[in-house]
């Protein structure tokens, strides 16, 4: 009896949120406003000249849409709430909301994940294997790739957001961040949740580990084949965009890994919000700049679709 009343089946929660009601929370509101547009815009027109110019009609850049449209999504589903909360003042979120929010986060996040693993596969066979390449990586491969990454980014999410929305939670209603995440739900529960926490464990060691291991050994593999070629201006380009592709890898992996592979008493809500913002805000805005904006065959393909439009 103690217990059933102590526990509070919530239907509203209370997002305390990233900003405060200041001016510099309407400077920072603004910029991530900015950051929102620009990556709202950049994953659309990568998609569309990809769509549209046949010569993108290849694996490499099939998975970078999917990445794209990823991107779109995964940034929709936070900001805009965030924007709404802050502006309106109001910092209510419903549960059914709340409950989509996660879903839909871990579906995008999962699926990102493997799919920038997929990514690094297609580079590898490309530069390492280039005569095999019409066999490992056609486009048959590539949808089933793609379709892989969402089905299983779909079943994970539907499995953790049951659980996680069929928690007694207790007390407070507010959850310290800016949108619903799981370790931040997580603190609200008045049960021991140490067990489903060896879940998320492995979850994390499946979406993030082994694909964040295999996209360093794919790019290891090619810079060890590209360190074989004598031409230096060859050389100087793999290695300005491998370490370009790893340096958005790494501040997308590093940040989720630490969210999601620490104990839910190692968490706190300043660290947690700073985390988040790399992978769910800043990335979807990097990922269509450096992978594809500075490569000659996007920027051409761009300037043929934009020429035919002002033609007409």
């Amino acid at each position: 009896m103690w217990e059933e009343k102590n526990q509070t089946f919530v239907k509203d929660f209370i997002l305390l949120g990233l900003l405060h009601p200041n001016q510099y929370g309407f400077l920072f509101l603004t910029l991530i406003l900015i950051i929102f547009m620009v990556a709202i815009m950049g994953n659309t027109v990568l998609i569309l000249v990809i769509r549209l110019d046949i010569r993108l009609h290849t694996p490499m850049y099939f998975l970078l849409s999917h990445l794209s449209f990823i991107d779109i999504l995964h940034i929709s589903n936070i900001v805009p709430k965030m924007a709404s909360n802050f502006i309106s003042g109001r910092k209510f979120i419903t549960f059914a909301s709340c409950g989509l929010q996660i879903f839909l986060s871990l579906i995008f996040l999962g699926s990102e994940c493997l799919l920038l693993s997929a990514m690094s596969y297609d580079r590898y066979v490309a530069i390492c294997h280039p005569l095999r390449y019409p066999i490992l990586m056609n486009h048959r491969i590539s949808v089933l790739l793609a379709a892989g990454c969402w089905l299983v980014g779909t079943i994970n999410s539907t499995i953790h957001t049951t659980y996680v929305l069929h928690l007694p939670f207790c007390g407070t209603k507010a959850i310290d961040h800016f949108f619903c995440e799981v370790p931040a739900m997580l603190k609200l529960s008045c049960i021991d949740t140490s067990h489903y926490e060896g879940g998320v464990y492995v979850s994390a060691v499946f979406f993030l580990l082994i694909p964040f291991s295999i996209i360093l050994a794919s790019y290891g593999q090619i810079l060890r084949t590209v360190l074989h070629i004598k031409s230096m201006e060859a050389q100087k380009k793999a290695f300005s965009t491998c370490s370009s592709h790893l340096a958005v890898v790494i501040m997308y992996y590093g940040p989720f890994i630490f969210t999601y592979m620490r104990p839910k008493s190692y968490h706190t809500p300043g660290q947690d919000k700073i985390l988040a913002i790399l992978y769910t805000i800043l990335t979807p805005m990097l990922n269509p700049i450096i992978y594809s904006l500075r490569n000659k065959d996007v920027l051409c393909a761009l300037k043929k679709v934009l020429g035919k439009l002002h033609r007409n």
